[in-house]
C-alpha cells in the first residue's frame, strides 16, 4: 500500500499568520500612539477657538530670551522663521543647534539630506536658509589661549620659613 503524502500547506498558512500577527503586535509596541494617531481624524477648530489663541507674533516675541527662542533653542536672527519652518518639519531643532559648519558644509549637509532623506528641493528658500546657518552656527575658533604678557605679571618671592 503506497503512502499518502502530507500536505503541509495548512500549518504553513496557519505559521504565516502568526508570523504576520506577531509583526503587527511588535509594530504596535514600537509605534504606540502614534500608529493610532494615523487612524484618528484630526480635530477640527471652531471659529471661536481661533479667536480665542492668542496672536502668533506676540507669543513669538515672548518667546525669544536673550536672542534665543526657547522653545526651538534656535538664534533668533534673520532667516529664523524660514529654518524653524523648513528644518522642524521633518527633524528637532536640537539637530541644527547641535552642528557647526561654514556655507560649503552646511550645503553639503543638505545635499545629502536630499539624497538620502527625502528633503526635497528648498528652491529659492536655500540660499537664506544657509545664510542663516552660517551665520548663526558656523565652526568657532578654538585653540590656545593667549601667551601671558611677562611685563604685566608682578612677580614675588614666595619665603618659606
Amino acid at each position: 500500500m503506497k503512502k499518502q503524502p502530507v500536505d503541509f500547506r495548512p500549518l504553513l498558512l496557519l505559521f504565516h499568520l502568526a508570523l504576520a500577527a506577531c509583526i503587527v503586535f511588535f509594530v504596535y509596541l514600537l509605534a504606540g500612539d502614534q500608529l493610532a494617531s494615523l487612524f484618528t481624524p484630526a480635530p477640527q477648530i471652531t471659529e471661536q477657538q481661533k479667536a480665542a489663541q492668542p496672536n502668533q507674533s506676540a507669543s513669538l516675541e515672548d518667546e525669544i530670551v536673550n536672542g534665543i527662542h526657547v522653545p526651538t533653542g534656535l538664534i533668533y536672527d534673520e532667516g529664523f522663521e524660514l529654518v524653524r519652518a523648513t528644518c522642524t518639519a521633518c527633524h528637532s531643532a536640537k539637530l541644527v543647534t547641535q552642528n557647526k559648519a561654514t556655507q560649503e558644509g552646511w550645503t553639503q549637509m543638505i545635499r545629502w539630506m536630499q539624497s538620502t532623506q527625502g528633503l526635497w528641493d528648498l528652491g529659492a528658500n536655500e540660499a537664506p536658509i544657509i545664510s542663516y546657518l552660517a551665520k548663526n552656527y558656523a565652526p568657532e575658533e578654538i585653540g590656545r589661549r593667549a601667551n601671558l604678557e611677562v611685563a604685566a605679571i608682578e612677580w614675588y618671592i614666595l619665603e618659606l620659613d
